[in-house]
C-alpha cells in the first residue's frame, strides 16, 4: 500500500475535486524548461468548507525527477459564512516544487486525492497526469571552441557610484563641526556664566579677610604678610582706577593715585597718605629687613579694610549724587 501525506488544517475545501486539474509551474520564467529548472508541481482547491480533510500521496525521487520541496499547503482566500454556505470555507494551494537534470520529455502520473467532509466516509478522486519537456541549451559543434576561464571583468568607477560615499562623508564631517561647534559655544558660554566678575571691594575684602588671625606677623613671616596685604591693595587700585599698580613701584603708584582724591575731603586724603606709609614700610620689610613692630603690624588690616570700604562708599555716595541731580 502506498504511503500517503496527510495534510489537514483548520479549514479545507473542495466543490466538486473531479473537475480539478493539477498544475505545473515554471519558478524561473523562461518560454521553454531547461536542466535544472525547478518546476512548482500541485493543485488549488477552492471554496473548502471548514474541517474537510484532505490527503495526497507522498513524493519520491526517481532516477530522472527529483523532489526539491515536499508538499506545501498554502491559504489564499477566506469566505466568511453568508448566503452560499453556513461555514467558512477557503481557497486551498498545495504544492511540491520538482526539478530534473536530464534532458527529455516526462510524465507524472495521475495524482489520487483522498477528500473527507466533516462527518462523511472519505473518497478518492483521481487528477489527470501531466507532461513536460526539459530542453538544454544547443551547441554548435561545427564553430564551437572552448575557451579558458576568464579573469573577472573590473569595470572602472563611476562619479554616480562614488557620489553616495562623498555625500555620506561631507555630511558625516558637516555633523562633526556642528558638534564641535555646539560644544565649544556650551563650554565658553558656561565658563562666561561661572567666571562672572565680581566686584573689586568684594575681592578685595574677601583676600584681606584670609590675613586676618593667621598671625603672619611674626618677626621670620612679616614678609609674607606684609607682601600679601599689599599685594592685595595693588590689584584693588588696579582694578578700581585703572592704574598698572601690580608693575609700578610705590612712588610711582600714588604719583597717579593722589590726583583722583584732589576732590575728596581730607579724611580720605590723609588715608590715602596713611596707605602711602603703610607701602613705604611694606618695601622695607620685604627688601631691608626691616622688623616692623606689633603697633604696625596690628594697623595693616584695618587700614587696608577701611581705604577699600571708604573707597567703594565714595563711589556710591557720588552716584546717589548724581542720579538726584538728574532727577
Amino acid at each position: 500500500m502506498k504511503k500517503f501525506l496527510t495534510i489537514l488544517a483548520a479549514a479545507f475545501a473542495c466543490l466538486s475535486l473531479s473537475a480539478q486539474t493539477p498544475f505545473l509551474e515554471q519558478l524561473q520564467k523562461r518560454d521553454s524548461i531547461l536542466i535544472a529548472d525547478q518546476l512548482l508541481y500541485g493543485v488549488l482547491f477552492e471554496k473548502v468548507p471548514e474541517g474537510t480533510g484532505i490527503a495526497l500521496p507522498e513524493l519520491k525521487d526517481t532516477a530522472s525527477v527529483r523532489i526539491v520541496r515536499p508538499w506545501v499547503c498554502d491559504t489564499l482566500k477566506v469566505y466568511k459564512p453568508g448566503k452560499e454556505s453556513p461555514v467558512t470555507r477557503y481557497d486551498i494551494k498545495v504544492g511540491a516544487v520538482l526539478t530534473a537534470f536530464d534532458q527529455g520529455e516526462y510524465v507524472l502520473p495521475q495524482l489520487p486525492v483522498i477528500r473527507q467532509f466533516p462527518g462523511e466516509e472519505p473518497d478518492t478522486l483521481l487528477l489527470e497526469s501531466l507532461r513536460f519537456e526539459v530542453k538544454t541549451m544547443p551547441v554548435d559543434t561545427t564553430s564551437f571552441t572552448p575557451h579558458d576561464i576568464k579573469d573577472v571583468v573590473r569595470y572602472p568607477v563611476t562619479f554616480m557610484e562614488v557620489l553616495p560615499y562623498l555625500l555620506i562623508g561631507l555630511l558625516s564631517a558637516g555633523l562633526i563641526a556642528l558638534i564641535v561647534f555646539l560644544i565649544i559655544r556650551f563650554r565658553k558660554k558656561a565658563s562666561g556664566e561661572s567666571q562672572v566678575k565680581e566686584p573689586a571691594h568684594i575681592t578685595a575684602l574677601r583676600k584681606l579677610e584670609e590675613y586676618r588671625g593667621n598671625k603672619l606677623w611674626a618677626p621670620d613671616k612679616q614678609k609674607l604678610f606684609w607682601s600679601g596685604v599689599t599685594d592685595v591693595l595693588r590689584e584693588y587700585i588696579a582694578s578700581r582706577y585703572g592704574i598698572g599698580a601690580m608693575e609700578m613701584t610705590t612712588a610711582e603708584i600714588f604719583r597717579e593715585l593722589k590726583p583722583q582724591f584732589e576732590k575728596e575731603d581730607v579724611e580720605k586724603k590723609v588715608l590715602v597718605d596713611e596707605i602711602e606709609n603703610m607701602f613705604v614700610t611694606a618695601d622695607f620689610v620685604k627688601f631691608a629687613k626691616h622688623a616692623a613692630s606689633e603697633q604696625e603690624n596690628a594697623s595693616v588690616l584695618p587700614l587696608a579694610v577701611k581705604f577699600v570700604t571708604s573707597t567703594y562708599e565714595s563711589d556710591i555716595e557720588n552716584e546717589t549724587v548724581a542720579q538726584k541731580k538728574e532727577e
